[in-house]
């Protein structure tokens, strides 16, 4: 079964970091472009930083400066380094990408989400 896998969340004080990991698993040929999400109670889901196949990123403005997304392409895995956390980044974070994997007698592609991880900022 080809799946996102996120892990890294936890609790941690205002000012604190953590860094998560999104491992692709299931016969994987290459992870393409990916993302990180974020949802907090009550609110839409919404972009924290994307990167490219070619390793081009993109961030959203509240998290300028203070995230990081990477890729491993060995290890079919993204990470997020979060750092100078603030409770407002306090969400279940989910892992998105766009992945080629084996199926059959061909490669396929397809699109998947991660089970989604919690952060929490708080003193």
């Amino acid at each position: 079964q080809v799946q996102l896998v996120e892990s890294g969340g936890g609790l941690v004080q205002p000012g604190g970091s953590l860094r998560l990991s999104c491992a692709a698993s299931g016969n994987i040929v290459s992870i393409n472009a990916m993302g990180w999400y974020r949802q907090a109670p009550g609110k839409e889901r919404e972009l924290v930083a994307g990167i490219t196949s070619g390793g081009s990123t993109n961030y959203a403005d509240f998290v300028k400066g203070r995230f990081t997304i990477s890729r491993d392409n060995a290890k079919n895995t993204v990470y997020l380094q979060m750092n100078s956390l603030k409770p407002e980044d306090t969400a279940v974070y989910y892992c998105n990408g766009d992945l080629t994997y084996r199926c059959s007698v061909a490669y396929c592609t397809g699109n998947r989400w991660g089970q989604g991880t919690q952060v929490t900022v708080s003193s």
